[in-house]
């Protein structure tokens, strides 16, 4: 029984980090793909009004 448990409590820690990881790879994807869109943004202003 107590082997059970343990393998329990282990797949809930593994799927809990699991999540965490997933969490911040995404945050930090979408805020790539934030900043290349600004960027982007900035170079077509510049591109075409100050050109």
């Amino acid at each position: 029984m107590e082997s059970n448990i343990t393998y329990y409590v282990i797949l809930l820690l593994l799927v809990i980090i699991g999540f965490l990881v997933v969490k911040r790879v995404a945050s930090c994807m979408i805020k790539t793909v934030v900043t290349l869109l600004l960027i982007a943004v900035a170079i077509a202003l510049y591109w075409l009004y100050l050109r």
